[in-house]
């Protein structure tokens, strides 16, 4: 009823049919339309064009980089002369230092043949040495020592060389100036070569990019190895897919076309000023320009309209019914001026979802009280029955005067029930999970011995985490129910390690025993998670473990049962260092 007095002028039908009545929407958008196709249509000639001639250039750049590498690559596996440098120079100095010089002259003689080459290069790690052949032309010797510096430095670097890598060219820069360098790893040796970056660039010259244009090489991060001042000062980022354009600079002032390398981490890169592909368009392309840039600003006053009548309304209820799909039943509808229409329903939105709320908490309450009686039952189940096996040893031993063992074993007795009495809550640190399963162990000793070994091992760093009380001992009195007999000795091993289980960290669990594993009608069952405990308890401790790690965990966690050389159990559980 207290919707029928509202004003008719406030209904969402009236606002919408008033305003679409004040749009011009058909014309603007044709004119808008028109416009934006007609450069789309330039900018598509001009990126077709130039990236055309990238793929030609790149592919010669490729082609002069692929002869080099055929070269580097016989000259390292053909090469004699190798085997003496990678081996100590004290060994023969004369023999070194002939070979340096006979490997040099070979290398100073080759590189005439590779006109964009600099210099070959052959570095010793077992020597430190670097012998550095250059390419000459003419009688002139270039002064190399920053980039023979450079290069040291960074093969000194054993760090770098084991991450290196070598089935590709790469950016090397020496001081002010880059290079593409190929390395190839034989033995103690780095056999490389080095071009200049400048000296593969010559041709792109015949690019038609305009005064403003730039073409050039980038490395793998899309950095740019000339003219780096340009782009940084017009914010131009030089990001690239091969067969597409994308304006970037301030104001998207410049269109980026770029071919990747087939041989290296790098590319080849035109950016072309956006100006000058539009200069190209026809003269009657301007005026229609001008005439749509006149009538945004009446589609701005129409979208302005709409999203104060329409959108911001529907918005407000996407975004509450996003947050409530998302688990935040708290989440309401603000309570702004808004349409008749929109008011009843974001009233009777929040209404429901208060309605929704109560209830589920009240079924959440409901299961987590069935949830946590559940797991106290199962936790119950796990101490173990061996009351009289203790006691029948302490008599043995007793009856023996081994009044050392049995204070060891009371001891061990004593730790043990201590940690069980004190073990009502769900979990425990690692630490102390590993030596209440120790101590059972040391007691199994004394029932077998002979016949029972075990190693325990964890990493410090997880020994302060948090698992689930008992899941360990759980297995280890598996492996004394099951594989530990009195005819031959079977060993135990338990190991807790850092593992990866899709994108976040967990902590692996392995208990596996030297025993006859589990038999072969039993594997497959425990593999598809069959339950197996019979009327006489058989397995309840497998059953029992893994009921309670679905209850605690629910889907974050993974058991898994195998033999290799006796019986194995995979624990994957997720890394806790608070307590749950």
């Amino acid at each position: 009823m207290k919707l029928a007095h509202r004003s008719l002028f406030n209904s969402l039908r009236f606002k919408l049919v008033t305003g679409l009545l004040l749009i011009m929407l058909p014309m603007v958008s044709f004119l808008i339309y028109n416009n934006f196709y007609s450069m789309e249509v330039v900018r598509n000639q001009v990126s077709q064009s130039n990236g055309n001639m990238l793929e030609l250039y790149m592919g010669m750049i490729d082609k002069t980089l692929e002869d080099i590498d055929d070269y580097l690559l016989k000259f390292a596996a053909e090469e004699s002369g190798l085997y003496i440098l990678d081996r100590p120079a004290e060994t023969d100095r004369d023999l070194y230092n002939l070979h340096q010089l006979w490997l040099f002259t070979e290398l100073k003689e080759n590189a005439i043949y590779y006109n964009a080459l600099d210099y070959f290069f052959i570095y010793s790690t077992l020597n430190e040495e670097l012998l550095f052949a250059p390419k000459i032309v003419g009688s002139a010797f270039p002064n190399n020592d920053s980039i023979k510096e450079e290069l040291t430095n960074m093969m000194e670097h054993e760090r770098t060389m084991e991450s290196y890598p070598y089935k590709q060219w790469t950016v090397f820069r020496a001081e002010e100036q880059n290079y593409l360098i190929r390395i190839i790893r034989t033995g103690n040796l780095y056999v490389g070569a080095g071009v200049n970056t400048d000296d593969v660039m010559g041709p792109l010259d015949l690019l038609d990019l305009g005064t403003e244009g730039r073409s050039l090489l980038v490395d793998d991060g899309y950095a740019p190895l000339q003219d780096e001042a340009f782009f940084e000062e017009n914010e131009i980022d030089l990001a690239y897919a091969s067969n597409e354009y994308r304006l970037a600079g301030a104001d998207d002032q410049y269109l980026v076309i770029g071919e990747k390398s087939g041989k290296g981490g790098f590319g080849l890169v035109a950016v072309v000023p956006d100006q000058t592909i539009l200069e190209k368009l026809p003269y009657l392309q301007r005026i229609i320009l001008l005439i749509a840039t006149g009538s945004i600003l009446i589609l701005l006053i129409a979208l302005y309209f709409l999203r104060t009548v329409v959108l911001l309304p529907v918005n407000r209820i996407i975004m509450a019914m996003r947050k409530i799909k998302e688990g935040y039943l708290e989440a309401r509808i603000p309570n702004k001026p808004a349409s008749n229409e929109f008011e009843m329903m974001n009233e009777t939105f929040n209404s429901m979802v208060s309605d929704i709320q109560q209830l589920k908490i009240d079924v959440y309450e409901e299961q987590l009280t069935n949830q946590k009686a559940e797991l106290k039952q199962l936790q119950m189940q796990i101490n173990p029955h061996f009351f009289l096996n203790s006691l029948n040893v302490v008599y043995y031993l007793a009856q023996e005067k081994k009044y050392g063992l049995i204070q060891e074993l009371s001891i061990s007795l004593i730790r043990y029930f201590r940690f069980m009495f004190r073990s009502q809550t769900d979990f425990v640190l690692l630490g102390d999970e590993l030596g209440h399963t120790e101590n059972y162990l040391t007691i199994q000793k004394f029932r077998f011995p002979g016949s029972l070994t075990y190693s325990i091992a964890a990493e410090d760093e997880l020994r302060g985490c948090f698992i689930p009380t008992l899941i360990i001992q759980s297995f280890a009195e598996n492996t004394i129910k099951h594989a530990v007999n009195t005819d031959e000795p079977t060993h135990l091993v338990i190991t807790a390690s850092k593992a990866e289980w899709g994108a976040e960290e967990a902590l692996w669990i392995r208990i596996r025993d030297t025993g006859p594993g589990f038999s072969s009608e039993v594997l497959p069952k425990l593999q598809q998670g069959t339950n197996l405990m019979n009327e006489q308890g058989e397995h309840i401790g497998i059953w029992n473990a893994r009921r309670r790690l679905r209850l605690l965990y629910e889907d974050k966690v993974s058991i898994s049962f195998s033999n290799d050389d006796g019986a194995v159990v995979d624990m994957i559980l997720p890394v806790c260092r608070e307590m749950r």
